[in-house]
């Protein structure tokens, strides 16, 4: 599947306050977008809009259309629920639940419907099994976890934690993945763990990151897509969106110069 991102006139509000304004935006399948900015520009709030998680806020709205593959995500006969499992989401501090074993942090995005005992119970615990383990492998955390599946995913460290968050988002198989800041919160180390997972999992998932670090954008994305306000008040704009090897090195529009080589403001 091509799984391509078409975001067209997108705007989007919080009550009376426009955050971002007419953005348009082509996001590549299988490849990394990295979205850059100053803080409030509405990175994050255009991120959301991605698989209608804006909409869940009291007061909140957009306008515009999100393309799926040609399809409006915002579409009157479109489950939002569907649509966030086609377009999973990571956050910026890794959020496992607390309560819940490793293992059941994995398939918690699972509706692993039906009941029952006996050989149907066995068939569907083999099962979850599968997919516990190839999500934790996909997202690097097996090898460090197998001894303890049983054991609260909270106990792990930070940078395992967000791996974990990475693998129960894409336990589901979804077709997009959405990363908003997920290493702002991390030491070095994980962070280059995160960074490395990020580049292998473009293989199989269209990637939209949003980041603060200008290194880590050069260093993980295919493209970049720098957002801007023109004052405090106004909504965030995109300016200007690239191949991130010449968004860094030729720009074509001086503010974006300006915010990446840290003359910004």
């Amino acid at each position: 599947m091509s799984t391509r991102i078409d975001a067209i006139d997108v705007s989007a509000w919080y009550g009376d306050f426009r955050a971002i304004d007419g953005v348009d935006l082509t996001i590549e399948p299988k490849t990394v977008t990295a979205l850059i900015g100053p803080s409030g520009c509405g990175k994050s709030t255009f991120l959301r809009t991605l698989n209608r998680m804006h909409e869940v806020v009291t007061g909140a709205r957009t306008s515009g259309q999100v393309l799926l593959d040609g399809e409006d995500v915002y579409g009157d006969d479109v489950d939002p629920v569907a649509v966030r499992r086609s377009i999973g989401m990571v956050f910026q501090r890794p959020n496992p639940f607390p309560t819940m074993s490793v293992r059941e942090n994995v398939l918690a995005g699972l509706r692993l419907g039906g009941s029952g005992g006996g050989r149907r119970a066995r068939r569907r615990n083999a099962e979850a099994d599968v997919i516990v383990e190839r999500a934790l492998e996909r997202a690097g955390l097996w090898n460090e976890v197998k001894d303890r599946l049983d054991k609260p995913g909270a106990g792990l460290s930070g940078g395992q934690q967000q791996r974990l968050c990475i693998a129960r988002a894409i336990s589901v198989e979804p077709d997009v993945l959405l990363m908003d800041e997920p290493c702002s919160a991390l030491d070095p180390v994980s962070t280059l763990k995160i960074e490395d997972l990020v580049t292998e999992l473009k293989d199989d998932y269209t990637i939209v990151i949003v980041t603060h670090n200008m290194q880590q954008a050069a260093r993980v994305s295919d493209t970049t897509a720098f957002f801007n306000i023109a004052a405090a008040g106004e909504p965030g704009r995109l300016v200007e969106v690239g191949a991130t090897s010449k968004i860094f090195t030729k720009p074509d529009d001086s503010r974006t110069e300006d915010y990446i080589t840290g003359r910004f403001g």
